[in-house]
This record gives C-alpha cells, structure tokens and sequence, in this order.
C-alpha cells in the first residue's frame, strides 16, 4: 500500500488542533503513533513500514544497504556521532525510498527530514509560528483541522504558463514539496532547506566511465540488484508492460526473483498504442499470462476529482485514463504492487538530439565526436552533414531554458508569475550539454509520483528511478547511450542476454497521440463550456474571445495544438476540487 504518515511539528498549537485531541483523530483514520519527541509526533499506518533510527527518529519506508539487502533494524545501521553523520550513511551507504525524521533535543528545537533521492516517500510540509506538519498526504492534515485547503492564486500563473513545471512550491497556500534529496531544517517557526544530493556529483570527469563494456556491467548491476532487492519487498507483483525497452528490462529482472508476477498491457480503440506483440514476449519470458486491457475513451474524464493528496494540477486526462485502467486492471490482484518502467527514457539517456555528439567533442575531442555524429546520423537517419551542422548548434548556442513558457489562450494581462528554480537546476559552469539536459529531464521525472496513481491500496513502484540505478546511469556518458545509432545503447547491451530479440532491436515506441486527438474530437464541446463556465475564467485568466474561437477551428490530422486544451482543463478542474 502507498505510505501513509503525518508528523505533527512543535507542541505549540492552538487549542482545536491539541496533541491530546489529535491523536484519537489520526487513531479512527487508522494512524497511530510511532515517535514522540519534544519537537515532532510521527502518525503512521500499519502498512507503511517505520524504523527507530540510530541516535533518535525514525525511517519511513524500505531502506536497503547498497547490497540489496533490507535494513529491517536499527542494529543493522552504524551508531554514529550525528544527525548530518546518519544522512551521509543513508545517502552514501544505502538507497530505497524512504524519508529520516530526525528530532532535535527540547533545547534547540531543531528538527531535520531528509528525503530520499528518489522520492519514493511523498513529502509536503506547512510550518509556521504555531508549528505544523509534515505529511504524505496533505487531506491527513485537513481532516484533523491542521490545515484548511486553500488556493495559491498568485501561482496559478505559473501553474498556466508552465503547467509540466516540477518546483518545490505548490498551488495551495502555505504548504511546500520537499524535493528529493533535500533536507528540511525546523528551528521554531523559522524553516531551511539543505540539498543533500546532487546529480551533477555522478557526470564529473572523475566519476565518468571509459570503457562501454564496464558501462554495460554497471547499469545491469544497478538495475537487477535494486529491482531484485524490490522483489523480496513485493511478494505480489503486477507489471505494467508497454513492449518498450524499459519495461522489459523490469520484466527480465523479474525472470530469476520467484515473485508472483503478472503482466498487464493496454490498448486503445484507434492505432497508435497498441503494444500487444511485444507485451506478449515479455510475458511469455517470464512464464506469465498477459492480461490485455483497452484503453476506452469514456475512461478518459477531464472532470474527474483528483485523489485527495494532490497539490498541484498534475493528474491530465491522459494520465487519469492509465490510472483508472490499472487500478482496475489489479482488481483481481491480492493488493499487488504495481511496477511501471516511467522514468527510463530519462535515465537511459534518451535524448533524441545532437547533445550527446556535443558532449563527445567537449569532453573526448574531434575523434570522438566525430564518431558520435556518425552514431547520431544512423541513429536519425539523416546525413553526418546535418548531425554535424545540429552537433556545432549545440556547442555555441546558450543552454536551452528547462521549460518552455506557454501563454497561448491567456489573457495579456495575466502576470508570467516567478518560476521556482529546481536545485538540480544549479548547473557547473562547464556543464556538457548533454548532462544539462537529462538532469532537468530527471527532475522532470518527479511529476511521474504526482500524476501516477492506483489508488489507496497499491503501492506504485518506479524501479528504474531507484538510486543505484540513476547513480549507475548517469556516469555513463551521453555519447555511450547512442553508440552503433541505437538509443539506450548501454542499455541494450547491458540485457542483451536477457530480453527477447524482437523487444531488443525494437525502434518504434507506442504513442498516445491519435487516442487524446479521439478525445478531444468526442469531448470538445464539453471542454468548450467547462474552461468558458469555470473558475480561471471568472478569475480572468483566459482570453475568452481566443478560446471559444480554438473550438471552433478545424486542425490538420497530426496538428497536436489541443494538448493546450488539456492542460488547462487539468488546472481548471484541479481548481474546482479545492472547494
């Protein structure tokens, strides 16, 4: 089941929201109390597993030791001298997803939450003069009177301008997103933020691999030892098969763990996403029955409510289609995990420009380089000239911005608002390009925990965004990911033993375009008048001449300009379940 937990910062509160009152709240909605400290009570239910931390505090979630192995104890983790010593143990020695509460003494007032790498444990804290809470689930805090929902309206902007924007702040007023690999400091009313980890400590020369055979050994590694360690957690295990590489990969690490493993795929009514042959190799490797699901467009709600937890406009209605249909796809499932290949284009470097031909001349030199465009010519089939020409756009162009700003259908008097800055953001001044580029994709893979979702009872897991994995991944150089022209080179090699060769020499990828294009055509008159009758227009937001004009235009069959639409949709409708 996904973790559930509250901490209750500080013993200061007012009188409503008393600790003697706000432990039988959490009791009847099934939390219980697991750390009691001067500076912070630990609610948590019994399926979200809580370990006593050496020193004082606790773990939330599965920490494993590099090996694999699970720390099921504290005597399994070293008695050290220091809170800052136990984060440098866990972020160095071990990976998992998990969040350190760490309370300071009744003097101090300190208080530290470290939040893993990964970000597999949810984390939004609000604190203030009156202390506060830090919490899994922001409705916990609501529903004991901690917290009452509000907007942040002088963020909608951002929400509009930037709507795939993954930064600490979110749109409800007072409550903030620990980013993974950060620490959060609480001193009173008084917060900090420390990172912890940084990506851009792996993609140093120093750190950097040389040889594509040790390349391939250190992400096979990586990937089978964390999705093993994975699979001795989750007994029951249903895996979400696209056919992609990424999935497979997941599938074939799988093969050798003795798990109960399902496969489930899904197609929809219109061409374009259906993975079925090559879901079915997968499935056949690991000696599973494929359950095949479509993907049918009444699934595909734009009004749909949110799940309770949500902080930001995140859940499209895309992504609410996949959730529905897994979630019902595990109905027959004993509360099986649910395991998902999200998140490997990024970590296997699928770049899909001249970056890592860039890369090449920067770090190796012309030989190098001129071997990487040879690669990057066969892999997009286009001349050495052209990849030539795009890798020199790449070495003397500014660094692209992490996100494009989308002011389409706003009005021209709505602010841009000021966009929170990722830390992994912070890039050295002789950053590759390459390197810029999948480290602002990794933090976009943060919105993957937002928007999947399989409901109250199943556990999401992102294997491949597991720390040893990114870690292993990312001092592999961007030009390795596309040697012989084949994306996620590194990758291939790495399970070429292991995956079906039709999955292993694959080039297409399923896309979802002609589904959303279908949903969009069945359902625009009902998007027209819930964005022209909803809450950012009586706020002012939307050019309402310019958007009841986009309804009524006919587009070309690719024209992908109604992705808009949804976006806003999602925002609208995420506005409209705050009340």
């Amino acid at each position: 089941m996904p973790y559930r937990y509250i901490a209750i910062v500080d013993d200061d509160q007012p009188a409503a929201t008393d600790p003697v009152e706000i432990g039988p709240k959490l009791n009847e909605i099934g939390l219980s109390l697991r750390l009691s400290s001067a500076t912070v009570q630990l609610y948590a239910d019994k399926h979200t597993p809580v370990l006593e931390a050496p020193g004082g505090g606790a773990i939330i979630g599965h920490l494993f030791r590099r090996d694999g192995a699970p720390v099921r104890r504290p005597e399994d983790l070293p008695r050290l001298n220091s809170a800052e010593d136990l984060r440098s143990v866990l972020l160095t020695q071990c990976w998992g997803d998990y969040l350190l509460i760490q309370p300071g003494d009744a003097s101090s007032g300190a208080l530290s939450i470290t939040r893993d790498p990964s970000g597999g444990v949810p984390c939004v804290y609000a604190v203030g003069a009156r202390g506060g809470f830090v919490t899994s689930d922001v409705s916990l805090a609501v529903r004991i009177g901690l917290y009452r929902r509000e907007i942040d309206w002088d963020f909608l902007p951002v929400c509009l301008t930037y709507p795939h924007a993954m930064t600490a702040r979110t749109a409800l007023a007072q409550v903030t997103e620990l980013l993974p690999g950060c620490t959060l400091l609480v001193r009173g009313s008084s917060t900090h933020i420390e990172q912890v980890w940084s990506p851009w400590d792996f993609v140093t020369d120093e750190r950097r691999v040389r040889n594509p055979d040790e390349a391939a050994r250190r992400v096979r590694d990586a990937v089978l030892s964390s999705i093993q360690a994975w699979a001795g957690i989750d007994s029951n295990i249903l895996v979400e098969v696209s056919g992609g590489l990424d999935s497979s990969i997941i599938g074939a690490s799988l093969v050798s763990t003795g798990a109960d493993v399902s496969c489930h795929t899904l197609f929809t009514p219109v061409p374009g996403a259906d993975e079925r042959q090559y879901a079915t190799l997968v499935a056949n490797m690991l000696g599973a029955p494929l359950h095949a699901r479509e993907l049918d467009f009444p699934t595909a709600r734009f009004d749909a409510a949110p799940p309770p937890w949500s902080v930001a406009p995140r859940i499209n209605v895309l992504q609410h289609a996949l959730n529905e249909a897994m979630a019902v796809a595990g109905g027959s499932e004993t509360s099986p995990a649910h395991y998902s290949g999200g998140g490997g284009d990024v970590i296997f470097c699928y770049l899909g420009n001249a970056a890592p031909a860039a890369d090449a001349v920067r770090a190796r030199g012309l030989l190098a380089g001129s071997r990487a465009i040879g690669d990057l010519s066969q892999l997009h089939q286009c001349t050495r000239w052209k990849a030539a020409r795009l890798t020199f756009n790449k070495l003397t162009r500014p660094p692209k911005a992490p996100y494009d700003a989308d002011r389409t259908l706003l009005r021209e008097d709505v602010p841009n608002g000021a966009l929170d800055t990722h830390p992994w953001f912070q890039a050295p001044d002789d950053a590759l390009p390459g390197d810029r580029e999948r480290i602002q994709y990794l933090a976009g893979t943060q919105l993957y925990r937002h928007g999947m979702w399989r409901g109250p009872a199943r556990q999401l897991r992102l294997p491949l965004l597991s720390q040893p994995v990114v870690e292993a991944c990312l001092t592999v150089p961007s030009w390795m990911w596309v040697a012989g022209g084949r994306n996620r080179s590194v990758a291939r090699a790495a399970f070429s033993d292991l995956l079906p060769t039709e999955v292993l020499n694959r080039k297409s990828k399923g896309d979802f375009a002609q589904y959303l294009g279908a949903v969009y055509r069945r359902n625009s008159e009902r998007m027209r008048r819930f964005l022209l009758d909803g809450e950012l227009n009586a706020r002012g937001f939307l050019a309402t001449a310019e958007l009841d004009a986009f309804f009524r235009k006919t587009f070309p069959s690719r024209d992908q300009s109604f992705f808009r639409i949804l976006d806003l949709c999602m925002i609208e409708n995420w506005v409209r379940h705050q009340r």
